[in-house]
């Protein structure tokens, strides 16, 4: 009999293959394992084994815990996905130091803290799952592992020199106050029903940020650090990815930040400053939350004998929203830094705010041109008039000016509205 390393090694070739009869025959042969009396307490192993060296393998090309679990869920499940977890809280227990804060903070929030050493075993009994399915399901994960691509390296991984700095200004996501705030701000955003209260609430949430990216900028630039532009990937999963990496781009573009979509991957990646990057997603996710709300109102308002293009519609409200609100979003980021730039003025004389962020911008772009040197620009059509109408109405009801900005302009209908940049 081939021994454990060697089953696992078939089973996982049969699968890459187009052969369903013969990567059941290597799969009934895994259920049989070694003919030892541990046989099959050696495949676990073995599989778990490769299962960590293969994500052992993908944190010096880019992937950070959250990347892997996304992608887990995205191609094979939620059941896969904790199979995931599972795996890289055993490869944790075994990784080369120095390992950086914001990577134990990810795993923690996948909530993976397994201990026991049988994981296989484990979790096969917690997923109520007979031998067979629980063999397929770790080596079609581990196939998944094993297959994915390079890409590009937002943080230095652990075991290497820069995951030992310390985290850097701006990068905290809880223990700020300011922060605390506008969570707080966004959190009634969503929930309330009153487009009136949603727009001020918002709105003070963006001013909020714009503020505090705009202290950020000056710390920084009173200090000798050598801090880069860093970067979050955010997930534009289906259903409407082009719409939900349309609204990155707009919160990123109006936070100086630079996005690039995924499709592919199910994610965009966004390029900025601590600061800056932490608004995106705290004013991306509560965005997309109320789009979809203000949507699902909007469904109902429909004209009768519309609800056959259901989804085109659907496109068209969401590209329409989001470019409305990167506008507004825009507005008042210029209305906060116009006045902070004339209150610098006033204090520091000739050493203005605006170089200081066309500094930080162009380090940004920089950054950009470093990590996605191939980048190619993305086309969405918009098909439904009636759905841009609907969701430029919408992003109106939810409109982010801090007051004192300029009316934003219309945004017109038409087809080729851009995403970001796509891979």
């Amino acid at each position: 009999m081939p021994d454990a390393d060697e089953l696992v090694a078939n089973a996982l070739a049969a699968v890459r293959g187009t052969d369903v009869r013969q990567a059941e025959r290597q799969l009934d042969q895994l259920m049989v394992g070694t003919g030892a009396a541990d046989g099959t307490t050696a495949v676990d192993a073995a599989l778990l084994g490769r299962l960590v060296r293969g994500l052992s393998r993908l944190w010096p090309h880019g992937w950070q815990p959250a990347d892997v679990d996304r992608i887990a869920n995205r191609r094979l499940g939620s059941r896969a996905a904790r199979l995931v977890r599972a795996a890289m809280a055993a490869q944790r227990r075994t990784q080369a130091e120095p390992v950086p804060a914001w990577w134990d903070d990810q795993l923690r929030a996948l909530t993976a803290d397994v201990r026991d050493d049988d994981v296989l075993a484990s979790w096969t009994t917690a997923e109520g799952l007979d031998r067979a399915d629980a063999l397929r399901t770790a080596v079609d994960t581990l196939a998944l592992v094993e297959s994915l691509p390079p890409i590009a390296v937002l943080r230095p991984p652990p075991g290497t020199a820069g995951a030992a700095l310390p985290r850097t200004a701006g990068t905290a996501r809880s223990g700020s106050p300011m922060l605390d705030r506008v969570r707080a701000l966004l959190a009634k955003a969503e929930s309330t029903t009153f487009p009136a209260e949603a727009e001020a609430l918002t709105a003070k949430a963006q001013e909020l940020i714009a503020r505090h990216s705009i202290d950020e900028a000056l710390l920084a630039a009173g200090s000798e650090r050598g801090d880069q532009p860093g970067g979050v990937r955010l997930s534009t999963d289906s259903p409407y990815a082009g719409a939900k990496a349309l609204l990155v781009q707009e919160v990123a573009a109006a936070n100086r930040c630079e996005a690039v979509w995924s499709d592919d991957l199910g994610f965009t990646t966004v390029l900025g400053w601590p600061a800056d990057l932490v608004a995106v997603e705290l004013l991306y996710t509560s965005l997309l939350v109320q789009a979809t709300a203000a949507m699902l109102r909007g469904r109902a308002e429909r004209r009768p004998g519309s609800g056959r293009r259901t989804k085109v519609w659907d496109e068209s409200f969401l590209n329409a929203f989001a470019l409305r609100i990167g506008e507004r979003l825009r507005t008042a980021t210029e209305a906060a830094t116009d006045a902070a730039d004339q209150a610098t003025a006033e204090t520091a004389g000739a050493e203005r705010l605006l170089p200081v962020l066309a500094a930080r911008g162009e380090a940004v772009r920089e950054r950009l041109d470093t990590l996605f040197p191939g980048v190619t620009r993305h086309r969405l059509s918009v098909r439904d008039a009636e759905g841009w109408s609907s969701g430029t109405s919408a992003a109106d009801r939810a409109s982010l000016d801090v007051g004192g900005g300029r009316k934003p302009r219309q945004v017109p209908g038409g087809p080729d509205r851009r995403p970001p940049e796509r891979r």
